[in-house]
């Protein structure tokens, strides 16, 4: 039988690359194409091309030609297909080409310059101070449309009511009866969206975003003296309600008068999502609004984001929120964390310095550190990182401190430790999540017989196993099937995940914006007093109820990937850690699953696996963190 995942085109390198699983069929084939297209045979060329297409499926936005040989084996060959028992891959026995001699045959080469048979020009080589870089054309124009956006917004600042600034900022930040103490970065990114055209709230779970997204609202209120516009946006429906809700109750702290209508809603249907892949929202027709945020801007793609500047406003205020550190768009780029690292390119704001001048000088307490020269200059390019945990425990906090800054010693220093908040057991030791699984969905299913679905729901989040994988050993299909068994096992019933039962968690797998359930909501099943089965969903203060059989997209839940945890929060986290050779274990990966937990989380796997995930990042090549690039 013929494997699809090799080219049987493919011949020369493309086919032993192919062969050795650093590329994929559709790769080749695409190299190919072209190659065919512009009347370019050079095999090193081709092969570049090819290893082009591949970073865009792995996320980068360009091919680093001096890094070529650091690319890790085809996902495809690792993960939830990989051949049983097959040997890993040594890329260092690989016919690597030159580096100097594809950058040269590049440079001469039709696919970059153009040629006789037409004008199909597909690659951009790029020259930069970190190497010369090799995009798909389509990428390098988007890249270039944010880049010339974002520096032409951060050329001029709005102009604002100091006084009125100063006041308001002193009245919504207050402890105790008092104004916050110096330095509060709450403040000052509140500062900081108030007098710039584009701002970035940078900071990972429990920092305070939303508390300071509803806060600058307020200060852009004020400041207008008339209703503002406001277009609240996230990339998922998840995670566009959760903001909505979040905004209504942040906003409703600040004023209980105050009855907010804000509706958010994902960048897809902000920008008018057509057939083709259209938007009604361009560069020839702006979107309306007065202000726009965006959050959990760590999952935008370089494509959505450039879509979204160019249908935004000049005068239009953009904040953009999230944590760059957690796991990116599933999709090429990674323009948050490109944002935050990127060199800032306008002129310090004279009134920011006047307003919260005492946050800027104030030296560190034990609340919040001191700036730091790198955070003054993240300042004229409209960035804060705010620093200060305040959702989940202490030792929580330092451990993924010590993952997201890559030190593997502090890290297993911390789980060996233990305590109340961290355990660390062995991939065979499930009798803790054993306990957790089974205590969690007796108490959902009690509050789902009782008909009490808010209980249920909060119940829900107590605990949640999160994989990396979503089949194999260590990953969901495997997990699920085993929590299942324990449930059924100490309930001394057969669960049946084709029909509805009380206490049944459901995982919504796409959007139906009819229901409003989007793809990623976590629901349970409750019997309500007259026996009819119900879907309960969170919703703010009251749990939105509804026939399971209006769900289009549904799956019983009872293991999640980390990827789909983004954005949400439980009281307990169970991760666990697939093998060191698996290509998905990464830094941010271990960083996102442990950022899910309040108050506890498990890491079932070996030191070896965790020391190989926090020691390798995830490496999305891009030139938009760069000040600049230049086209040969």
């Amino acid at each position: 039988m013929t494997d699809a995942r090799v080219a049987q085109r493919g011949k020369g390198l493309l086919r032993t690359f192919n062969d050795a699983k650093m590329l994929s069929a559709a790769d080749v084939h695409v190299a190919l194409r072209l190659g065919t297209l512009a009347g370019e045979h050079d095999e090193p060329v081709l092969l570049a091309t090819a290893l082009a297409v591949r970073a865009v499926r792995s996320g980068s936005v360009c091919l680093e030609l001096n890094k070529i040989r650091d690319f890790p084996v085809e996902e495809i060959w690792t993960g939830d297909d990989a051949d049983e028992g097959a040997e890993p891959i040594d890329t260092a026995t690989l016919p690597w080409p030159d580096e100097a001699a594809v950058a040269a045959g590049l440079r001469a080469s039709p696919l970059v310059l153009g040629g006789p048979n037409g004008p199909l020009r597909p690659l951009r080589l790029v020259e930069s101070p970190e190497g010369e870089l090799l995009y798909l054309d389509r990428y390098f124009r988007q890249e270039q449309t944010v880049r010339k956006l974002l520096d032409e917004r951060a050329q001029t600042h709005p102009d604002v009511d100091e006084v009125r600034l100063r006041e308001d900022l002193d009245a919504l930040f207050r402890e105790n009866g008092a104004p916050t103490r110096a330095p509060d970065r709450q403040r000052l990114a509140a500062a900081v969206a108030a007098t710039h055209c584009t701002s970035v709230l940078a900071g990972g779970p429990g920092t305070g975003k939303t508390h300071t997204v509803a806060r600058v609202l307020a200060l852009l209120a004020g400041q207008s003296g008339e209703r503002l516009r406001v277009g609240l946006a996230a990339p998922t429906g998840k995670a566009a309600a959760r903001l909505q809700e979040s905004v209504a109750a942040q906003t409703n702290a600040i004023d209980p008068e105050t009855k907010t209508d804000l509706a958010a809603m994902t960048l897809h249907r902000m920008l008018g999502w057509r057939p083709g892949g259209k938007y009604r929202y361009n560069a020839g027709n702006h979107l309306p609004y007065d202000v726009i945020v965006v959050d959990e801007t760590s999952m935008v793609s370089l494509t959505m984001m450039c879509r979204l500047l160019e249908a935004v406003r000049p005068d239009t205020r953009m904040v953009l929120v999230g944590d760059p550190d957690q796991l990116a768009s599933v999709d090429a780029g990674a323009v948050l964390a490109d944002l935050v690292a990127r060199p800032a390119t306008g002129a310090e704001n004279p009134v920011l310095a006047r307003v919260v001048g005492a946050d800027l000088a104030a030296p560190g307490n034990d609340d919040e550190p001191a700036l730091r020269g790198e955070d003054r200059d993240r300042l004229r390019g409209g960035v804060v990182r705010l620093s200060r945990g305040r959702r989940f425990n202490a030792t929580i906090g330092r451990l993924a401190d010590a993952v997201r800054d890559g030190l593997p010693d502090e890290v297993i220093a911390i789980l060996r430790a233990g305590g109340d908040a961290v355990s660390f057991v062995g991939p065979d030791d499930w009798d803790a999540v054993r306990g957790d699984v089974v205590a969690t969905s007796a108490a959902v299913t009690a509050a789902a017989l009782a008909g009490n679905a808010a209980a249920a729901l909060k119940q829900s989040e107590s605990h949640r196993l999160l994989c990396a994988h979503r089949g194999g050993q260590y990953g969901v299909s495997w997990w699920a099937r085993r929590s299942m068994e324990w449930v059924s096992e100490a309930s001394g019933h057969a669960l049946d995940p084709s029909r509805w039962y009380p206490g049944q968690p459901l995982l919504v797998t796409a959007n139906d914006h009819d229901t409003k359930i989007y793809n990623g909501d976590t629901g349970v099943v409750v019997r309500r007093a007259d026996g009819e089965l119900v879907a309960a969903f969170a919703r703010g203060d009251e749990p939105f109820l509804l026939h399971p059989s209006r769900l289009a997209a549904v799956q019983t839940v009872y293991a999640m990937t980390i990827h789909r945890s983004q954005g949400s929060q439980y009281d307990t986290v169970s991760v666990v850690v697939p093998g060191e050779e698996s290509s998905l274990l990464t830094r941010e990966l271990l960083y996102t699953a442990i950022t899910r937990a309040q108050n506890h989380v498990r890491i079932i796997g070996t030191e070896e696996s965790v020391r190989a995930g926090v020691s390798k990042q995830v490496l999305r090549a891009s030139g938009l963190q760069l000040a600049e690039v230049r086209s040969v």
